[in-house]
């Protein structure tokens, strides 16, 4: 009975050997797994990196796009150690010298690199060299979504790379220009598109959001509340959609006769907006008025024919907000849920920033927001974390082989 009982032990033991021996090689295996993946994706990244350098423009654009998914799906943080600025020289090429379809993939992989990167010197390294590009680029206005593109990735490299007030409303001047180009004999006069109007709207109002009202340049902005109460009475929805969330972010962060002056030579008893205190008051509150007014027509518009019964309703709901903002001083708060916990926002500013960077990540978003500390950073946002099985939990495997040491050792007893 004895010596049986010792066969039994044995056995459990050397089963319990072979179990302990079969896992230890499985976890490897996973180990090695999880390297070769990423081995395969950097090995993806390389081919694609390599492909930017073909002559064939459709090469690079689907090279383009193979660089864009990859990271919306990851952070590519080991690839970029190596290959930072290689990737952001050819990027820039395709934006000299690429279609529209080229400039416009480049645009987004570059926006895409500056959020992977964050603030820093590599931000500010990639704000620096997409100037003068992006500038040439956005002078050619044949294509909404090229420029559209362009401006939505000015946008986002100034907010990570940006260094201070100057170089942000530099990026912010370089848009306006967009719609209201500076007249003069070498300019040719350009009607935008509804789509440009309201890329450049809603990018000029992302960098805003950065700003404070007392350092911005009052020479800079005079008239655009003039001109964003202008593009309320646009019959495109997407348009005002965009004006009515710039309007709301000028009130909000005050100063706002900066951005109500018109440009006048200085004399005595005028402010430096070329205006009397008292008539500076008078504009302003006259301006209010008539914006409150359109802000309450648009947030009970009738749908008209052809008009998309949900772009309606989102037009009055932000318009509803708007109108209680302006006549309360309240502001619409948002709640987002990311990976278990919850992302909120309490004023323009930061509404804004969200629905921004939404549009920008598209199907990426979830992923920046669970995993890149830059983002991590402007929200306030501290996501669950998530841990791989391999690294920070007992596989399954593991849990088996546990529970049959704690088995033998219930038979040994019970012997």
């Amino acid at each position: 009975m004895g010596k049986r009982n010792s066969q039994r032990k044995n056995a459990a033991i050397l089963e319990s050997d072979d179990d302990s021996s079969s896992v230890s090689s499985s976890d490897q295996m996973s180990v090695w797994g999880t390297e070769e993946v990423q081995l395969h994706k950097d090995s993806l990244l390389e081919q694609a990196l390599d492909a930017l350098y073909e002559k064939r423009g459709s090469t690079r654009e689907r090279a383009l796009a193979s660089i864009i998914d990859a990271f919306n799906s990851s952070l590519q943080h080991g690839f970029l150690e190596k290959k930072f600025a290689t990737l952001l020289h050819q990027c820039l090429n395709s934006i000299k010298r690429g279609s529209s379809k080229e400039i416009s993939l480049a645009s987004h992989a570059i926006g895409l690199l500056a959020l992977t990167v964050g603030s820093g010197d590599d931000a500010h390294e990639i704000l620096e060299d997409s100037i003068t590009p992006f500038s040439r680029a956005l002078k050619s206005r044949s294509d909404s979504s090229k420029i559209s593109s362009l401006l939505e990735c000015l946008a986002i490299i100034t907010f990570v790379g940006g260094n201070g007030t100057e170089e942000t409303e530099r990026s912010m001047q370089i848009m306006w220009q967009v719609v209201n180009p500076k007249l003069s004999s070498n300019v040719v006069v350009f009607k935008p598109s509804t789509a440009v109007i309201s890329a450049v709207v809603s990018a000029w109002s992302f960098l805003l959001t950065t700003m404070d009202g007392f350092s911005l340049n009052t020479m800079h902005w005079q008239e655009s509340i003039s001109y964003l109460s202008s593009l309320l009475d646009k019959d495109d929805r997407s348009v005002r959609i965009a004006t009515g969330e710039a309007l709301a972010l000028i009130f909000e962060i005050g100063s706002v006769e900066k951005f109500c002056g018109e440009a006048k030579g200085s004399s005595d008893g005028l402010t430096q907006d070329g205006i009397k205190p008292r008539e500076g008051f008078t504009h302003i509150q006259g301006l209010k008025g008539k914006i409150i007014n359109q802000v309450r027509n648009l947030s009970a518009e009738a749908g008209g024919r052809g008009s998309a019964k949900k772009d309606l309703n989102s037009q009055r709901k932000l318009f509803r907000d708007i109108l209680d903002f302006f006549e309360n001083g309240y502001c619409p708060e948002i709640t987002v849920k990311i990976g278990g916990e919850s992302l909120q926002t309490s004023s323009w500013s930061e509404l804004i920033q969200l629905n921004f960077l939404k549009r920008f990540l598209g199907g990426g978003f979830i992923k920046h927001m669970k995993e890149n500390e830059f983002l991590h950073d402007v929200f306030g946002f501290t996501p669950k974390k998530y841990f791989l099985d391999d690294e920070h939990r007992i596989s399954s495997a593991e849990k088996g082989r546990n529970l049959g040491h704690f088995a033998v050792n219930l038979g040994d007893e019970e012997v």
